[in-house]
């Protein structure tokens, strides 16, 4: 029988000093700006605590309007900014180590609108691809580095960071290793080789497109496992990742999917669910957005 989970769980953020992170998170790639901040809060009054966002998203600012309007509501439970787990991303150097910082710090003022210029901060900054030449890598590494330790970021990591970008970092970082690495993971890509080294190198890893977009919820073995819990492909996807010791990023702007796909604590996948569902593997095949460089 699998521990008792709950939306409430965490998982510590080991190499950054004690800190710990929501293991369910609520991703907004794609979410319109004039549908984020009503889908934001609905994750918020189902009980998620992380929100996933990005520059290239260009939804942090409404993020942030979700995020202060929800923390000021007159409430005897209300939440605090320190309640709700931030991460975004930097997705293009900007041409020095100073000017990148530039840009993640317009990021932090975006999803801490209440704090004016200066204030404010964001839980986690990634670097959004490893798809870029290493000097622009190394920037904005450097650059996160800066955020971190000037207290604007609490933890900093990687996005679709291969064995050999990781390594990479430690020519030149003074923060190694990162603390997370997000990457696309679901049954049918499951990146076996780059999880193994994070989880050997204390990297927490973040799935996105756990849901595999919506793509595969007619596959036969989901379906069988979900009519056997009472539950929905979806939910069986998400508690899939959360028993692998994953941090699951599922997205939807429809308020009902919202918080089906976060009652994912009802139920247990056996070891053979969790077998069948590993059996689906397929490798560069299946990926839908990228395969990581090892």
């Amino acid at each position: 029988m699998a521990a008792k989970r709950a939306i409430t769980d965490t998982l510590a953020l080991a190499a950054s000093g004690g800190g710990s992170i929501p293991q369910l998170g609520f991703g907004v790639y794609k979410s319109p700006q004039n549908l984020t901040v009503a889908s934001c809060q609905r994750a918020l009054d189902v009980g998620y605590r992380h929100i996933d966002t990005a520059q290239f998203y260009g939804n942090e600012a409404e993020v942030g309007d979700a995020v202060r309007e929800y923390t000021t509501k007159t409430s005897q439970e209300r939440l605090t900014r320190s309640d709700i787990f931030l991460t975004t991303k930097i997705l293009e150097a900007g041409g020095s180590v100073d000017k990148s910082y530039a840009k993640c710090v317009e990021s932090v003022r975006k999803l801490n609108p209440e704090t004016g210029e200066d204030g404010g901060y964001v839980d986690l900054f990634l670097i959004h691809t490893s798809n870029v030449p290493v000097e622009q890598r190394k920037e904005m590494w450097q650059a996160l580095e800066r955020l971190h330790e000037d207290g604007k970021a609490k933890a900093i990591g990687v996005s679709n960071f291969g064995i050999k970008h990781i390594e990479e970092l430690k020519g030149f970082a003074k923060v190694w290793p990162p603390h997370v690495n997000q990457i696309e993971l679901h049954p049918w890509h499951q990146q076996k080789e780059i999880v193994k080294y994070c989880e050997d190198n204390n990297i927490l890893v973040q799935a996105y497109c756990p849901i595999a977009r919506n793509k595969k919820a007619d596959d036969e073995t989901v379906l069988k496992i979900a009519e056997a819990h009472g539950a929905t492909p979806n939910q069986v996807l998400i508690r899939w990742s959360l028993q692998k010791g994953w941090i699951p990023l599922p997205k939807s702007d429809d308020p009902e999917r919202i918080r089906v796909n976060a009652d994912v604590f009802g139920f247990d996948l056996s070891q053979d669910d969790m077998s069948a569902l590993d059996a689906l593997d397929q490798g560069k095949a299946g990926a839908l957005v990228k395969t990581v460089e090892n």
